[in-house]
């Protein structure tokens, strides 16, 4: 997936995809549990459903807990905003109608197998990269490609990660 603008108001996006020899029904349960989603990514430490949720459903909310070494330590709470067994899963961080950052999943057959985006795009609600460019406005544009490089390499890890899980099902 090609990154879109370096500016944060603009609402950049980046992503990764790859080809599973699965189909996406089969792809479905791997990528709706976000209980796998940390084992390959280095920023991402942990993640557990709220209010009883135990799995995915649209309006679903999840605590994550990441670690950078730039950001620190934080949690987020995210919404389930798209959910569409063997289609798409998607949620926004922090607020729905103002994320820190929107996530999704999108799943389509092919070849008999399924192809799998991941992808992100960044929101203006206020955050540790909304914080960075307030106190150095003139490194907007740094930031954020180096923030949109560093998801990049956590969902390509991430993906074949859950294409490993996938294919081994």
């Amino acid at each position: 997936m090609e990154r879109t603008s370096a500016r944060l108001a603009d609402r950049p996006t980046a992503g990764a995809r790859t080809w599973i020899d699965a189909t996406p029904e089969q792809v479905w349960p791997v990528v709706s549990d976000i209980a796998l989603l940390p084992a390959a990514s280095t920023e991402l430490q942990a993640v557990e459903w709220l209010d009883g949720a135990g799995g995915p459903r649209l309006g679903a909310r999840f605590h994550g807990h990441n670690r950078n070494d730039l950001l620190g330590e934080w949690t987020t709470t995210s919404h389930v905003v798209e959910c569409e067994p063997g289609r798409a899963f998607g949620w926004a961080v922090a607020d729905p109608e103002d994320p820190i950052a929107t996530w999704r999943f999108a799943l389509a057959p092919r070849d008999g197998g399924t192809d799998l985006e991941y992808a992100v795009r960044l929101g203006t609600h206020r955050s540790g990269l909304t914080a960075a460019i307030e106190r150095k406005p003139e490194a907007e544009e740094e930031f954020v490609r180096r923030r949109l490089g560093d998801l990049e390499r956590n969902m390509t890890a991430t993906l074949d990660h859950l294409k490993r899980l996938a294919e081994a099902r």
